[in-house]
Formats: structure tokens, C-alpha cells, sequence
């Protein structure tokens, strides 16, 4: 009865998505709830995948030339109104301190929700000629919105982030920037996360308060709701304008410079979730799992059998490896490396010792492989290279399934309603109509695609001549 029970503690994903969504989140161990509204405490195994995340994004940062700094978490209310459509963009959002101890400040101090202002007021003193140029900053830390609506991973008072703020001589290479950070978020969605996303930039309506140009990856869950996944802005000069940000040129003019900012958040993590996991829990890529392969030992008292467990385990030293010797049911442990999303396992019992061979079972196909001993670190290596490749396709399968295509608004909102996904559609470039469409359907425009297509000549919604091809559909 108890290993039947561990699974059924999930509720089925097609039953109650939200509701399967949460489960996991709490039976995986990935995060607890805290007394703080809104606020979740990120267990170790959370915090792991984390670690992972951040790891290889930053050496990917690092090979185009990042380099990481810190700002202070407070930001003086006079610096927050320097930049008006910022400043108005997230002033809903903004938690503010106005005591330090028992004495109440002379100037309010928030905690940030963004870093630009710190990083524009840094800027102005640190950049003075075209040889301190281009300056390419990243920083890791967490931020503070203060969300009415909250969920672990996806929308929290308090999550971890990067943010990056360059500054650039040149229009050009300002953009230049942008485009590479968001292909370099692209990439690592794709080949680490094995998630597909769609690259594009956002409309005006939707694009970050105070940027020139937003670029954007968008994700599509199991659940047909898109999620913005990675952003990248091109903020032209206007916040060197307002914070007097000069540098002398070559020409010796004095010139404004042209800055970029870019981020990822922890809400990644309930990217994997939603578009990896199944009803007995989390489906982890390879290359985010913190364990890789889980040795189950069976009939673990017999003689010999855990020595040749931890035996395998050091052999696989060149993985995330672990052996499970707790005292519970084999049954019981499968269950739990299913729960917890673990890559693949590794059973061996005393007939798998005497016939020279052990059992490989992938987490996402629950395939069986029976694996010779002395094959076994080449074949591991092997089984987790395709399951990437194949978590990859199978998500990518998934999203082409759910992405519709719309030439009027019957058919926008028979799709919408009926057909969970993305749906494309042409526009005009009136942010009535897409108003319009938000008010309809309670969808918005995700993004305007890099890869454009001629759907039709007339926009979707008003049936005006068309500019764009835009990606729509609900989100989280």
C-alpha cells in the first residue's frame, strides 16, 4: 500500500493542472512555504538545479567577454524617478524601506525590483572616454516585486536572477548585444533545459518600461499557457539621457552611450517542471539534474549486494551519481527516483551480480535496458546523451502540436478556446487591436518572430493590411 500511496499523493496533470503543478513542487522537495506571503524557501535539491543553471550560464557569459559585479539591494527614491517610464512601470510593484533601526529616513529606499538606475548612477562615474568601452556587467542576485498573485518558481515576491547592463559606444553594437544574449538564452533553453523556444521581440505594448526594444523567448508548458522565459532590451541612449551618461569619443565630442540589459530568473525551474514532468512527478534534462543516476540496490541485505552498488557508484565518478541504501522497499524507491525526476537508475540484485550485468531504467520512457557490467560508465554516458536529445524533440513535438494558426477572430477565439497553445496571427501594428484581443480572450501577444511568415495579407483582428506575424496565447 505505501509505495501505491507516494505516487497517488500527485493529482493528474490532465485532472488539475495547477493543482499537479504545486504537488510536485512540494513532494520533489524543491521548495517549502515560509511565513513570509509570497515568499518560498528553495530546498537543497531546488537550490541544486539552480546551481546548475547558474554554472553553465555563466560560463557562457563569461565566454563573450562578461564579467560579474554586485550593486546594493537599495535604491534611493530620487535615483528610481530619474527614468519616468521606468520608474511608472514598476512602481506598483516596488517594496519601500523607510526606517533604518528606530529613525525614519530622510529619502525612501526601495528594494529592487530591477538594478538600472544603480547600475545608470555607476556608470556615469565610471565611464569617461571611448577606451572605457564597452563595459558588459553582469550580476547574480535576488530582486523584490511585491506580486499579488503568487506561485513557487513562476511568480514570487522575492526570486534569483541575473541581470545584465552593458554600455556600448554605438547604436549598433548596442544591438549588436542584445540579439547575442538572447540567442546565447535560446541555445542554453534548448541544449541544456531541452526546452524549444520561440525568439522574437515584443510589441510596444508589451516591452520592458523604459527600453527602446525588447527581445524575448517564449516557451510553450504542457499545458498549452506560454511563459516568457528570457529577456533581452535594447535601451538606446535614453537612460544615459537621464542619468548623464557621456563618454568622450574618438572625434573628442561627448557623446551618450548606448546600454543593454538582459535576465533569467528561478522561474526557469517551473519552466522544467511544466514542460518536462508527468504524473509521478519531475522528468529532469541530463544536464540540470544534481543527480544523474540513482543506484538501486535490491535485496540489498544479501551479501555482496551494496559493496557492488557503492562499487558501480564509484565507477561512475565522472556523473552525479548516488547509491539509495535507506532501508525502504525497492518498490518505494523507484517511486521516489520517479518523484524526484532522476535521470535514470541503475538496479542490481544478486542475479544481476552473478550474470555479470545490472538493469539501466530511463526516467522519461521508463525504458529497461539490461547493461553488461563492464559496459555500464560508456553506456550511461551514452542513455543520457539521447535522453537530453530526446527530451528536446519530444518537447518540441509537443509545442508544433499546439501552435494553431488564426485568420480571423472566430477563429482566434475557437482556438484559444478550444485548442491550448500558441496561435499565430497577423497584425496591423495597432495597439488597439491588440488590446482588443487581451480584453476578448484574455490572451496577449508573446512575440513577433524572428522567423516571420505570410499567414495572410489582413490582420486578424481588424482586417486592415497586415505588417507583422505575431505569436499569441495565454501565459503564466
Amino acid at each position: 500500500m505505501a509505495e501505491k500511496k507516494l505516487v497517488e499523493a500527485i493529482t493528474s496533470m490532465d485532472e488539475d493542472f495547477a493543482q499537479w503543478y504545486t504537488d510536485v513542487v512540494k513532494k520533489a522537495e524543491l521548495i517549502e512555504y515560509t511565513s513570509v506571503k509570497g515568499c518560498m524557501a528553495i530546498k537543497p535539491y531546488g537550490y541544486a538545479i539552480w546551481e546548475l543553471i547558474q554554472k553553465q550560464l555563466d560560463e557562457r557569459f563569461k565566454e563573450t567577454g562578461v564579467e560579474n559585479v554586485y550593486m546594493p539591494m537599495f535604491i534611493p527614491e530620487s535615483l528610481l524617478q530619474k527614468e519616468k517610464d521606468h520608474v511608472e512601470g514598476f512602481a506598483p510593484e516596488v517594496a519601500w524601506v523607510t526606517h533604518g533601526g528606530l529613525a525614519p529616513l530622510q529619502e525612501r529606499l526601495c528594494v529592487r525590483p530591477t538594478s538600472e538606475t544603480l547600475f545608470c548612477d555607476f556608470y556615469k562615474n565610471d565611464i569617461h572616454s571611448y577606451r572605457d568601452l564597452p563595459k558588459v556587467y553582469n550580476q547574480w542576485c535576488s530582486v523584490v516585486r511585491w506580486e499579488k498573485e503568487t506561485r513557487p518558481f513562476l511568480r514570487s515576491r522575492e526570486f534569483l536572477w541575473q541581470e545584465g547592463h552593458t554600455a556600448h559606444a554605438t547604436m549598433e553594437e548596442a544591438e549588436e548585444r542584445t540579439i547575442q544574449m538572447l540567442n546565447l538564452y535560446a541555445d542554453f533553453c534548448e541544449e541544456v533545459l531541452a526546452m524549444p523556444v520561440i525568439r522574437g521581440k515584443k510589441t510596444d505594448k508589451e516591452k520592458f518600461a523604459g527600453a527602446e526594444a525588447t527581445y524575448t523567448i517564449e516557451a510553450l508548458m504542457h499545458d498549452g499557457k506560454a511563459l516568457q522565459s528570457g529577456t533581452s532590451h535594447n535601451f538606446g541612449d535614453g537612460f544615459a539621457k537621464a542619468f548623464g551618461i557621456q563618454f568622450t569619443d574618438k572625434d573628442n565630442k561627448l557623446k551618450y552611450v548606448y546600454q543593454t540589459s538582459w535576465g533569467m530568473t528561478t522561474r526557469l525551474i517551473g519552466a522544467i517542471i511544466m514542460v518536462h514532468g508527468d504524473n509521478s512527478g519531475l522528468v529532469l534534462p541530463p544536464r540540470v539534474a544534481p543527480v544523474q543516476i540513482m543506484i538501486i540496490p535490491i535485496q540489498q541485505k544479501k551479501e555482496g549486494v551494496l559493496e557492488m552498488a557503492y562499487a558501480l557508484r564509484d565507477r561512475l565518478s565522472g556523473f552525479r551519481v548516488k547509491v539509495d541504501d535507506t532501508d525502504k522497499s525497492p518498490g518505494w524507491k523507484f517511486s521516489e527516483q520517479e518523484m524526484r525526476g532522476i535521470p535514470i537508475r541503475v538496479e542490481i540484485g544478486p542475479k544481476d551480480i552473478e550474470a555479470g550485468r545490472c538493469v539501466i531504467c530511463r526516467r522519461d520512457t521508463r525504458e529497461k535496458i539490461e547493461v553488461r557490467l563492464e559496459e555500464l560508465e560508456e553506456k550511461a554516458d551514452e542513455i543520457l546523451e539521447q535522453m537530453q536529445k530526446d527530451m528536446l524533440e519530444r518537447a518540441r513535438a509537443h509545442r508544433d502540436a499546439h501552435t494553431s494558426v488564426a485568420t480571423n477572430m472566430a477563429e482566434l477565439e475557437d482556438i484559444l478556446n478550444n485548442r491550448p497553445g500558441f496561435v499565430k496571427a497577423m497584425w496591423c501594428g495597432d495597439q488597439a487591436c491588440e488590446d482588443q484581443i487581451k480584453e476578448k480572450f484574455a490572451a496577449t501577444s508573446r512575440c513577433m518572430p524572428f522567423k516571420q511568415e505570410h499567414l495572410s495579407d489582413t490582420c486578424v483582428c481588424c482586417g486592415k493590411p497586415a505588417k507583422k506575424m505575431v505569436y499569441w496565447g495565454r501565459a503564466y
